[in-house]
């Protein structure tokens, strides 16, 4: 057994197993790296983005009081304000979680099918969208619902 292979662990899917769509060339070892690589980025880049805007949120409600004696124009740029750093967060979080699921995906030999379909996702969609779990078709029919 290999070192880095526990007892009862299901081994990674070799390169050739990520799928590619009809017309697409078959993914390098660069390709898929540079995919890993960028994941890896993303999920680090939107863990650092929510821990900056968490802060910047937790700021504001110190800062915010109940607006008792303060200008309403004040009070309510501090609530817009609010309402914009709590998007961030979320939206953030979404991202955070998409690219947490391609990971995984992509760990358990499952990445590049579409989660709806079962087709391949398609290279140059998972190269410019790394953390793409669905195709394009399947994605625009979800986003028209």
């Amino acid at each position: 057994m290999p070192p880095t292979q526990r007892r009862g662990a299901t081994p990674k899917a070799p390169i050739t197993s990520i799928p590619v769509a009809e017309g697409d060339d078959p993914w390098t070892a660069e390709e898929v790296e540079e995919i890993r690589e960028e994941l890896l980025a993303e999920i680090s880049r939107m863990e650092k983005a929510i821990e900056v805007a968490e802060a910047g949120l937790a700021d504001l409600f110190e800062d915010g009081g109940d607006g008792a004696g303060r200008d309403p124009a004040d009070v309510g740029s501090s609530n817009f304000e609010r309402d914009q750093e709590m998007s961030m967060v979320q939206n953030a979080r979404e991202m955070l979680e998409q690219a947490q699921q391609a990971y995984r995906l992509f760990e358990a030999g499952h990445y590049g099918i579409c989660e709806s379909c079962g087709q391949p996702i398609g290279k140059d969609r998972l190269q410019v969208f790394p953390r793409a779990t669905m195709c394009m078709a399947c994605k625009q029919r979800e986003e028209r619902r």
